[in-house]
């Protein structure tokens, strides 16, 4: 779900209304998957890839994190909290409900185009929320951000599968910048040899993928996808 949540002048109620209301009455069960639906369509993005992104559990400590990581390249944390409240209130029953007449602001967030558009998010899950056309500019709706950079991060999955392609800030990635990342996986990626190839892999729900600062990063969402990041300073 490539989308922003916008209250008012605020881009960032959504983020505070969903941390601030986990709990509430009439949560679902997280066994139908939050009612968002898997990938149906298309064998390339249903394909997670290899994994080369080191993975660890929450025994990472903050100094090995600091040491190893934060300066150096990503990491994926495996089981650092239980989200299952938060992961309930994300289910599409619910934010339809909360927030269905609410304005979305659709953007590619590339670092190259970055053309937004407002529309209900009543209308974007019932009409917009669907596949990427590989022909589709990168500004236009569709699942997955283009290669884009800006300061570090962590973006952790609560539905769906989301795959990432990650390089070095030394390292520029071959691509179109109106392009859409699947565009890319089918038209670029079979081209690029051995050694430029993108550190990859696909993260499912609970897993957190840490980015260190300026490092070039592209995203697809293998199913429909609800996901939260944040950005460092």
């Amino acid at each position: 779900m490539q989308c922003f949540m916008k209250f008012g002048d605020s881009m960032y109620g959504f983020l505070f209304l969903l941390i601030h209301l986990v709990g509430v009455e009439n949560l679902e069960h997280l066994e139908d998957g939050g009612g968002w639906f898997s990938n149906k369509y298309s064998v390339t993005t249903r394909e997670e890839g290899p994994c080369t992104v080191e993975i660890r559990d929450a025994s990472l400590t903050y100094s090995e994190f600091m040491r190893s990581y934060a300066y150096s390249k990503p990491v994926i944390i495996r089981g650092i909290a239980d989200n299952s409240d938060f992961r309930a209130f994300c289910s599409k029953k619910n934010l339809l409900r909360w927030y269905g007449d609410r304005l979305v602001r659709l953007s590619t967030a590339n670092t190259y185009s970055y053309n937004k558009v407002d529309v209900p998010f009543q209308e974007y899950v019932e009409q917009l929320m669907k596949p990427q056309c590989p022909e589709a500019l990168g500004s236009g709706a569709g699942t997955g951000v283009p290669f884009h950079w800006h300061g570090p991060g962590y973006s952790e999955v609560v539905y769906g599968r989301k795959r990432w392609f990650l390089y070095p800030p030394d390292k520029n990635p071959k691509f179109h910048p109106n392009r859409t990342t699947l565009s890319w996986l089918l038209d670029i990626y079979p081209s690029l040899s051995e050694e430029q190839h993108p550190i990859q892999c696909t993260i499912h729900p609970g897993e957190v993928l840490y980015f260190p600062d300026r490092w070039w990063h592209a995203t697809l969402n293998l199913d429909t996808s609800v996901f939260i990041s944040t950005f460092l300073g």
